[in-house]
């Protein structure tokens, strides 16, 4: 049985995406792939499993300057990555505005 499990296509992003923790305003990861609803993140520090995090993520390609999105998400999976010290973890969104799931949906639009 093959372990993806995915259910939407999901978008690389061709730029550094910072991912902040917006409960305590820190750097969380960076982000290595998005959908309408779920997210890997590349982090140095493995997430608690099935927590849930407030997050804040940019998304280049939709202006002048990047525009971010806040979501809700909860930790489904990690696993060590191939770099030392690099964790890779996989997140299910659980809550989004809809104004920036309107963001979202524009930003999945974009050619790759």
């Amino acid at each position: 049985m093959s372990r993806d499990q995915r259910r939407a296509v999901r978008k690389r992003t061709d730029y550094t995406a910072v991912v902040t923790d917006m409960i305590s305003g820190q750097p969380f990861g960076q982000l290595g792939n998005l959908s309408a609803s779920g997210m890997l993140v590349i982090s140095a520090n493995p997430p608690r499993s099935e927590a849930i995090y407030q997050l804040r993520l940019p998304l280049s390609g939709l202006g002048r300057t990047p525009q971010h999105i806040e979501v809700g998400v909860q930790e489904q999976w990690q696993e060590q990555a191939a770099t030392p010290g690099q964790v890779w973890a996989g997140y299910r969104i659980v809550a989004i505005s809809s104004e920036d799931n309107a963001r979202l949906q524009a930003w999945l639009a974009l050619p790759s």
